[in-house]
């Protein structure tokens, strides 16, 4: 039976992981974090209130948190980072891979403010090749979770797995759909809504538009197949190949570029195990701009419309029509046809 998945509010993903570091703090003592002079913007001022002397102020030296981070993880602590995703990954990215990656330290990098939604902070900000970075990464587990109730479910279990973890979430409110106390599994997709036309494989803040794109793309006849993938590293690949050998048509859709992001992981794996026609939601070889989030959404492309108009292409090559247009509502048997 399918989750009921409807919006109860907008909520910001960080204030998730506040929430959850708060509580897996409280569940384990060996729980510290550091932070890069952002306490309250990564939302880790009620963790520092609660256990001060389990609490760093590294200040704006995000080189040496890591560090710091590194050595508490080889005396048993379980180390929390956190600043700007932006920091998080490019600025420290040689002492990730020396200190966290290549050490297999039990580091946990909590990457706040991530992708084009940072909006008005603008593109010096608005880093979109961080899960390229940290997904090349051996040993890192790269975790991408998409609302409220979803990034404190990944905090906590961030929290439990033992290795290093890069945790991406970020900055403006967003609807926070997902169930309350659904389980989190590193590593294991969610599948959010059954189909057999097509499958949206979806990351982050676009696993909302993607669910919207599904109802509209519904009440056109197109049966949608949609896949939260809240795990970039390890991508669990049964699911994915389970999904479209039963669809044979994909669209992947991340806050990201195209290069390096999801989309490029479900290529890899389809073009090893089974090569599928599949489109790309992602940014395309640019940078960001200052703006709001959801103007921002619109201008790369990255909106539910878009979703649309992009499982309405990869149906066609699917199909392998020649109409510059899909008129899904009055689609025929052979479309149907595709379905086994």
């Amino acid at each position: 039976m399918e989750t009921n998945y409807t919006n109860t509010g907008n909520k910001d993903a960080r204030s998730g992981f506040g929430a959850g570091l708060l509580e897996a703090g409280k569940y384990n003592p060996a729980v510290v974090a550091l932070c890069a002079d952002l306490k309250e913007s990564v939302k880790m001022d009620a963790f520092a209130a609660a256990f001060p002397e389990r609490f760093i102020q590294c200040g704006i030296a995000e080189a040496n948190m890591i560090n710091t981070a590194a050595g508490l993880a080889l005396s048993g602590k379980i180390p929390f980072t956190g600043t700007f995703a932006a920091f998080a990954s490019g600025r420290v990215y040689d002492q990730i891979r020396q200190s966290v990656a290549y050490s297999n330290t039990n580091v946990k990098i909590a990457a706040s403010h991530a992708g084009i939604t940072l909006g008005e902070d603008g593109a010096t900000h608005q880093i979109m090749e961080d899960l390229g970075l940290m997904k090349m990464l051996p040993h890192l587990t790269v975790i991408n979770p998409c609302d409220y109730n979803q990034t404190k479910a990944a905090t906590l279990a961030a929290a439990a797995y033992k290795g290093p973890v890069y945790l991406r979430f970020g900055r403006p409110p967003v609807p926070n759909f997902t169930p309350e106390n659904q389980p989190f599994e590193i590593g294991k997709a969610i599948t959010m809504h059954e189909g057999a036309d097509v499958t949206i494989f979806a990351t982050g803040h676009l696993v909302w538009e993607a669910l919207v794109a599904t109802q509209q793309l519904q009440e056109k006849g197109i049966s949608v197949e949609l896949v939260n993938i809240h795990t970039i590293k390890p991508l669990d690949e049964e699911t994915a190949l389970r999904s479209v050998a039963k669809t044979r048509a994909v669209v992947t859709a991340e806050e990201h570029l195209r290069n390096g992001g999801l989309g490029d992981s479900i290529a890899q794996l389809l073009a090893r195990r089974l090569p599928t026609p599949i489109e790309y939601i992602a940014v395309d070889d640019k940078f960001g701009q200052s703006g709001k989030p959801a103007e921002m959404l619109k201008e790369y492309g990255l909106d539910s419309a878009h979703i649309v108009e992009a499982v309405e292409k990869v149906i066609k090559r699917k199909l392998g029509e020649n109409s510059s247009t899909v008129n899904a509502g009055t689609m025929k048997p052979p479309y149907l046809k595709n379905r086994d």
